[in-house]
């Protein structure tokens, strides 16, 4: 089977609180009309609140894996990432391990091997070769975690079977329990005692010692396989050595090298069985309940207490020992001796059938001729395959390759079960439910068994209406496309199968990996994602996707499909997922979708957003290796979200990458609500109340006030008086300019208010009122949240001018003007205009002056009628033939206004009538 490639200084303010508080730097701008406050926040594009810029990178061996699986760890305070190295190991043996990697103080750590083989399995096997521990890391249900070995394999004979195993381990990573439940004991499981006649006829010895050597090479000596004993007879008989006494081939054959023969005159053979039935085979001896019980006789003579084998054979029988017999004829030869007696006699010692259990050969060096087939007979492994029978049921099943936690036991994906046609099983504390071949006919039939569809590859489950749980399991090469199936398990393990996801395109490994989100956390699944991680996409590019599927009355239906970023690349979008409880703060679960292949095999992680009862299916962030270390490579592969990991009490983030390990942080959301006030609530520059800078001025105080409502940042706000004017009508009091840069304290739940006082002195513009804007940036640290997606980054915010014109605060003006001449015959005009130029020519036909006077006098009256008039401005026009001489005016003696006149041209002069405001019923004469 291929297995998977996953591959500023604050200012001083009154009242501080004693909570949480951060500071807030802000510029304050007067502008035209609008006071505003701008809230912004740079960088945003595609990030979000995981921390990309001071990420923490773990490194391990590339060559063992490490980053294959990742899972977030907590022991008594202690946070860490725990990390899979499944290829850790020499180049013979690579037995796979857990590296812990402690999150500290420093920015990048190294992690330390746990050893975690070596402590949980010691006592299962002896052979950890090969098992790849570390592919897969789950959580527990409560404490602790699972960590799998799918690879784990049991010789037996000259078989390997993988069948796989776990160990549930504590938080302070003390093995609690080994799980291997398809696991099953060799066949070759054996305690084999050899009864060896050592009389004086046996020749030549060392023919016998090659016989002994030679068969024993050939078993599969170890504490989970045989045992050998060699028992030696003549006269007597003698424990050569005992079954628990060698537990390696190499030793038993080197012993057998240094076997000395007994002699005697006597074959008290009899005696001998009697002896090594009652004795060889106890528990004190070395011999294993359950093994199975194999005696071998070795002889070449009638023995001399023949009349006593029917009681030795009998408790051999009631021993349940099988028992090989070979005659040895050597003796019988050299004499030429009929040996029929002596052949019957060893026939009666074998077991039945005699065409099984029962050798003879010529002489002593013929002993060698018969070791294969001694050997096929004891320890062939019978597996034929038949009609509707598989070669292999649960031998290479790889427990652990798949796992998903529940509260009353584990089920695990049994991919390599049923000729890698797959199954699942579940663990509990009841027992075992193992469901048969048989039982997934429906959707999987008999006659497909051999197209290997990998069922139970991933493993999950769902909680659907009235709380009802279902089963799922992946099939990703079920007829090439992939399939998933929501099932139901009985008690008595029955399957029901109550859906089929099928997948679309051949060879996208539709079904590889699942995940179940219950967005709205209410203990009911609402979204079923389903990835196929090798879809084909633009450019015949592995690209990914992953399928969405919504939970309704009838069960999951399609709702879209999620997909990397539009680009023809490899990307493998969807090799792992998923879900983070909350990452944005707002209740909802979210998800995280690796893309290991992305960006030329760098990798990419993407971060989507839950809503109610979906996936928002736009992407919020994605987070490319490349931007958070040049030599990351896979970066997506693996993916945990369970746990706060640096103790600021917001979730983190851990990935795995090829020999790395990443821990992302996410960061805290702010709110922040800001109020402005001024004080005057508007600008009277009629009645001005302060000197700046050497003028009368209007003075003001604005004051801005902050509220928290969640944590608060570290933050800059920057701000520009008058931005779309040259020159500002307005500046601050505290430095003359327009702009001002403000530290101040926000603190979570209180309203913390700042004074800015400004003033407006004289303007050509006291129409529209002035602005106020402020600009926020949030610091950049460590520590710093980023504000709410959606929430407002500007705030504007205007100051009138205070008008006196009634309460809607509109001017209605009725100015009205007379002049004349002090000429015979010139007219009398007067005109009357609203909120418009007066023009008022005083002539009716032009005049020729022919006095004898050199001086010409005009006089002009202004008079306002109704609501106050502002800009007001009078203009002369006159003849290239007259000359400007002087100007007199005339006002009330109760008039608190002034005339300023200035020449516009050599005939013409414009006057300022009382500027800047022309009060209601005043009048002027020129």
């Amino acid at each position: 089977m291929s297995q998977r490639d996953r591959l500023g200084s604050a200012s001083h303010a009154p009242n501080l609180c004693t909570n949480v508080c951060v500071c807030l730097f802000f510029y304050v701008n007067h502008c035209m009309h609008y006071f505003t406050i701008c809230l912004s926040l740079l960088g945003l594009c595609e990030c979000f609140n995981i921390d990309v810029k001071r990420p923490r990178i773990f490194s391990g061996p590339e060559d063992a894996l490490f980053g294959f699986s990742v899972l977030q760890h907590e022991n008594n305070g202690e946070k860490s990432i725990l990390v899979g190295a499944p290829w850790d190991g020499p180049q013979n043996n690579k037995k796979g391990d857990i590296y812990k990697c402690i999150v500290g103080d420093e920015i990048n750590s190294n992690c330390s091997k746990v050893n975690l083989g070596e402590n949980a399995f010691q006592n299962v096997s002896r052979n950890f070769k090969n098992s790849h521990l570390g592919m897969t890391l789950t959580p527990a249900a409560s404490d602790g975690f699972l960590a799998c070995a799918p690879l784990w394999s049991q010789e037996c004979g000259t078989s390997l079977f993988s069948t796989g195993i776990c160990a549930s381990v504590t938080n302070d990573m003390e093995p609690k329990d080994i799980i291997a439940p398809t696991a099953q004991r060799c066949t070759t499981y054996m305690d084999i005692v050899i009864v060896l006649d050592g009389s004086n006829s046996i020749y030549p010895w060392y023919e016998v010692q090659n016989f002994l050597s030679n068969i024993l090479s050939k078993f599969h000596i170890s504490p989970e396989q045989m045992q050998v004993g060699v028992l030696q007879y003549g006269e007597i008989s003698v424990h050569e050595w005992s079954l628990r006494d060698y537990q390696t081939t190499q030793d038993v054959v080197e012993a057998a090298k240094n076997i000395s023969r007994q002699e005697g005159r006597e074959t008290r053979t009899a005696y001998a069985i009697q002896m090594a039935c009652t004795e060889a085979f106890s528990p004190d001896r070395g011999a294993r309940e359950g093994a199975t019980k194999v005696m071998i006789v070795v002889t070449d003579g009638e023995s001399h207490d023949g009349e006593e084998l029917p009681e030795s054979l009998a408790e051999c029988e009631k021993r349940n020992i099988t028992r090989y017999a070979i005659a040895v004829l050597g003796h019988y030869s050299r004499r030429q001796q009929d040996p029929e007696t002596f052949i019957n006699e060893i026939k009666y010692i074998a077991s039945d059938p005699d065409e099984k259990y029962f050798f003879n050969v010529t002489d002593e060096a013929a002993l060698n001729d018969i070791v294969d087939a001694l050997g096929n007979r004891i320890f062939s492994l019978e597996g034929t395959l038949g009609y509707n029978e598989s070669a292999f049921l649960m031998e290479m099943s790889q427990i652990g390759f798949s796992t998903h936690i529940l509260d009353d036991g584990i089920l695990f994906g049994m991919v390599g079960a049923y000729d890698w046609e797959g199954g699942v099983l579940m663990e509990s504390k009841e027992g075992q439910l193992k469901p048969s071949r048989e039982a997934f006919e429906k959707e999987f039939p008999l006659e497909l068994k051999n197209h290997a569809a990998y069922l139970g590859y991933t493993v999950s489950s769902v909680v659907v209406g009235n709380y009802r749980r279902l089963y799922v399991a992946g099939a990703p090469r079920f007829k090439h496309k992939g399939k998933v199936i929501l099932f139901d398990l009985t008690p008595e393990g029955d399957v029901i199968i109550t859906q089929a996801l099928n997948g679309e395109q051949i060879g996208s490994y539709f079904g590889s990996e699942v995940c179940v989100v219950d967005v709205d956390q209410d203990g009911k699944t609402d979204i079923l994602l389903i990835a196929a991680p090798m879809f084909l996409g633009a450019g015949n590019k592995e690209t990914g996707k992953v399928y969405v599927y919504c939970l309704d009355k009838d069960g999951f239906v399609t709702n879209g499909t999620l997909h990397s970023q539009k680009k023809e690349q490899d990307a493998r979008f969807g090799y792992a997922m998923a879900v983070a409880p909350d990452l944005n703060h707002d209740g909802f679960a979210d998800l995280l979708v690796g893309a290991p292949l992305e960006d030329d095999h760098q990798g990419a992680l993407y971060i989507y957003h839950g809503d109610e009862y979906y996936i928002i299916p736009q992407y919020k962030q994605r987070i490319p290796g490349s931007s958070l270390s040049a030599g990351l490579q896979y970066f997506g592969r693996s993916l945990s979200a369970l746990l706060d990991l640096d103790g600021d009490e917001l979730l983190d983030l851990a990935v795995g990458a090829q020999g790395t390990a990443v821990l992302l942080k996410s960061r805290s959301i702010v709110q922040i609500n800001v109020s402005l006030s001024f004080q005057p609530h508007s600008i009277n520059v009629i009645q001005k109340n302060c000197h700046r800078a050497g003028r009368d001025s209007a003075c003001l105080n604005a004051t801005v006030c902050f509220l928290a409502l969640s944590r608060s940042p570290d933050m800059q706000m920057e701000a520009m008086l008058d931005d779309r004017k040259i020159l500002a009508r307005a500046l601050f009091d505290s430095n003359s300019q327009r702009q001002t840069l403000m530290g101040v304290i926000v603190c979570v739940g209180q309203t913390m208010c700042y004074p800015l006082p400004f003033h407006v002195s004289d303007t050509a513009d006291y129409i529209r009122p002035i602005s106020f804007t402020l600009h926020f940036k949030i610091n950049d640290t460590e520590s710093s949240p980023v504000l709410d997606e959606g929430w407002p980054t500007t705030f504007k915010k205007s100051i009138p001018f205070f008008k006196d014109c009634g309460e809607d605060d509109v001017c209605v003006t009725d100015l009205v003007l007379q002049a004349h001449m002090d000429i015979s015959g010139t007219s009398m005009c007067c005109a009357s205009n609203v909120n418009v130029a007066l023009i008022c020519p005083c002539r009716q036909q032009p005049y020729v002056i022919r006095s004898p006077r050199r001086r010409l006098a005009v006089e002009v009256q202004l008079q306002n009628q109704l609501e106050n008039a502002y800009n007001t401005s009078l203009t002369l026009h006159y003849s290239k033939n007259l000359h400007f001489s002087s100007l007199s005016i005339r006002v009330p003696e109760d008039a608190q206004f002034k005339i300023e006149c200035t020449a516009l041209s050599s005939n013409s002069h414009s006057c300022n009538v009382s500027y800047p405001v022309f009060h209601s019923q005043s009048r002027v004469s020129l």
